[in-house]
């Protein structure tokens, strides 16, 4: 791991694969960091140089006091990308990672090539659900939301049969940064792009799990009908789909991140 400073604090993150390589960026969901992406590295570095970075208040980067806002966290990845001297790069986020993919397609598109949004929504949530998770944070920590959100992150089903796997995840959620977590509730809650994802002009494909109680099919299919030419690839998953159905997303990415247009 590597830290740059960019937009006023330090980011961690890292490379893999042929420094000579188109950049892939991978951001992760809210609660993990950049290893949340093990199971993309290595097929994903094969083809791209992959830069993987831990988001504002997450993993080793700076964690700074509250509300965060999601053109904040975007644009601490824009003062990343500058500091690397990198001027477009393929985008690949999910959750959380997704709505800040979105907001740079509105807003940076000429900084993305193509756009892989993943397990996400143009407004996740409500202000109440948003805001009665930030209270248990507050007064509980990390301890107190992560075997609930371990359970809509997974199904019952791969749990049972991957449980190192669902134990690393829940590993992450538990040393998150409970300011760093809160930071990012409030910039989910405030979050809205449903009137502004219709200006994405670049190509883009949304990754859904068809069993994803977080972002549900329904939220896939709306920013399906929205974004201009954008591809859908539905897996047997719950939220963390490339951790759940890895194998899978990794061919749809690649697929999608190489095909000829």
């Amino acid at each position: 791991m590597a830290i740059a400073e960019a937009h006023g604090i330090k980011i961690e993150y890292r490379f893999d694969g042929d420094e000579t390589a188109p950049v892939l960026v991978l951001s992760h969901s809210l609660g993990a960091d950049h290893s949340m992406w093990a199971p993309q590295a290595a097929a994903f570095a094969r083809k791209f140089r992959v830069l993987r970075y831990d988001t504002r208040g997450h993993g080793s980067t700076d964690v700074t006091p509250g509300p965060y806002a999601i053109e904040m966290l975007a644009r601490d990845l824009l003062g990343l990308l500058d500091s690397l001297e990198i001027e477009r790069a393929h985008f690949c986020g999910l959750s959380l990672g997704g709505t800040i993919g979105m907001w740079l397609g509105v807003h940076a598109p000429g900084r993305i090539e193509r756009l892989v949004v993943c397990n996400t929504a143009p407004k996740i949530g409500t202000t109440e659900t948003w805001n009665a998770r930030i209270a248990q944070v507050r007064e509980g920590g990390m301890a107190s939301i992560a075997e609930t959100q371990i359970g809509r992150w997974f199904t019952p089903e791969f749990a049972a049969r991957a449980p190192e796997a669902v134990e690393g995840i829940l590993k992450l959620l538990r040393k998150c940064s409970p300011e760093g977590y809160i930071g990012c509730c409030a910039a989910l809650r405030d979050a809205d792009l449903r009137e502004e994802i219709g200006k994405i002009h670049n190509r883009t494909l949304i990754i859904g799990g068809s069993r994803d109680p977080v972002s549900t099919a329904a939220d896939s299919q709306f920013m399906a009908g929205r974004i201009a030419g954008a591809k859908f690839a539905e897996l047997e998953a719950s939220h963390l789909s490339n951790v759940e159905a890895a194998e899978r997303f990794n061919e749809a990415a690649l697929r999608f991140l190489t095909e000829r247009e």
